[in-house]
């Protein structure tokens, strides 16, 4: 990379090319090659038949592990009690008043069983019924993610889980204690030292020391985002999650080295992540511009961050507030920050975001360690029809329908005028046999 080459591209909505460029900034091919997904395939296929010894095997290839058996890659509760607390006081604390507002939030989203009964006696409904097993991937590697311990565990043990198995991976036996105390914290059940593709099947499938779970949420890298697309259907899966994205709305009254600290706080996250700010103010992105060329030498994450913002950052000039607003929806942002004077009137008009950051003092990454709303959002503008995890991720839904004599009377003479209609007389004589003459 030339040392002339800018820190971050600069597009402007006047520009005759302005489409083109933006379409390209926001490509980002969330399916793997067929080389990782023949390589996942064939991990998956080994797991299913070997079960333990599979996963030993390859968890000691791939993450450089000495194991002979699951039990050198099992953590039982005692271990996850020890590590939090052997933290330092304000680590726990942290943790505690982190994990206790993410409950709070996560406990005013869990819905309610509902019935209604006709004036024939029928009654309907919905139930609504917690998973029995949940699995919780937490990234391992280039950094440790106790939050998303939290934000994973904490709405499943709110939707009243029965039992929470967490697997996360420890390359060359490096094993963080933030993240195991943020296990005990959450009430994780069971934790193995698995990753990747092996973790993922093992999930899925069950081995004899790993449960089959009901769902598996929690991101990874391009291997573990692939053998979650392959067993979906097998279990539930929670998404398809890409680099992090973060999207800066300003009205060039916030602060420029805020900002700059803002968009670097998802650059640092790996070299795919996108930082994008979007200005009608030209002489306040050229601020901020010249605050990130200030700013970046003083990351510890420099590297990362710097080779993101050169491959997929930007700083676009915008006509003015409504035109942000267009971008806002085509974009569709994991984390949107409105920094601007009237944050909620803009709100109102956003229809695609996986969060929303209100005003100049709301920085995305309050919302990615206490705020309480879940930091697992939809990416790569899928925001424009998914929404953020949740308890509602964790639950299930049955529907409800308990006929009197006279509603099945009712309702069967409709069902058999329409089960004939479709050729299917079986249905209809079902229905036929409960209508009273």
């Amino acid at each position: 990379m030339s040392q002339d080459t800018p820190l971050v591209a600069r597009l402007s909505t006047r520009d005759a090319d302005f489409e083109s460029r933006l379409t390209d900034l926001l490509a980002w091919e969330g399916v793997s090659d067929h080389g990782v997904q023949q390589a996942v395939s064939e991990i998956i296929s080994q797991v299913r038949r070997e079960g333990d010894a599979a996963l030993v095997a390859l968890t000691c290839r791939l993450d450089r592990l000495e194991a002979s058996s699951m039990a050198d890659l099992t953590l039982g509760a005692d271990r996850l009690e020890a590590a939090y607390a052997a933290l330092p006081d304000d680590q726990r604390q942290a943790l505690a008043t982190a994990a206790e507002r993410i409950r709070v939030y996560h406990e005013r989203q869990k819905p309610t069983s509902w019935q209604y009964t006709e004036d024939d006696g029928t009654v309907l409904g919905q139930k609504v019924t917690p998973l029995d097993r949940a699995g919780i991937y937490v990234p391992g590697g280039k950094a440790a993610y106790p939050s998303s311990v939290l934000m994973n565990a904490v709405p499943a043990h709110v939707a009243g889980v029965r039992e929470i198995i967490m697997v996360v991976p420890t390359p060359d036996g490096v094993v963080n204690d933030l993240v195991l105390a943020a296990a005990h914290l959450a009430g994780v059940d069971k934790v193995f030292t698995l990753g990747g593709a092996q973790a993922v099947a093992a999930l899925a499938y069950g081995t004899e020391s790993v449960p089959r779970v009901d769902k598996i949420v929690g991101p990874g890298n391009i291997y573990v985002a692939t053998a979650k697309r392959a067993v979906f259907g097998q279990v539930g899966i929670d998404m398809i999650a890409g680099p992090s994205e973060i999207l800066v709305v300003s009205d060039g009254q916030t602060d420029p080295d805020w900002l700059a600290m803002d968009l670097f706080s998802q650059a640092e996250h790996d070299e795919d992540a996108q930082a994008i700010l979007v200005s009608w103010d030209v002489e306040h992105l050229a601020a901020v511009e010249a605050s990130m060329e200030r700013l970046l030498p003083t990351l510890e994450r420099e590297a990362i961050a710097g080779a993101s913002l050169r491959t997929r950052g930007a700083l676009i000039a915008c006509r003015d507030e409504g035109e942000a607003l267009e971008l806002i929806n085509r974009i569709a942002p994991e984390h949107l920050e409105l920094s601007v004077e009237h944050p909620e009137r803009l709100a109102e008009q956003v229809r695609h975001a996986g969060a929303i950051f209100m005003g100049r003092h709301t920085a995305e990454a309050l919302g990615d360690y206490c705020a309480g709303p879940n930091h697992v959002l939809p990416t790569s503008g899928t925001a424009r029809f998914s929404s953020p995890l949740g308890v509602y991720d964790f639950q299930k839904r049955s529907s409800i329908i308990h006929c009197s004599p006279q509603g099945a009377s009712t309702l069967g003479k409709t069902a058999s005028v329409l089960a004939r209609g479709e050729s299917l007389t079986a249905h209809a004589r079902s229905a036929e046999y409960r209508i009273k003459d």
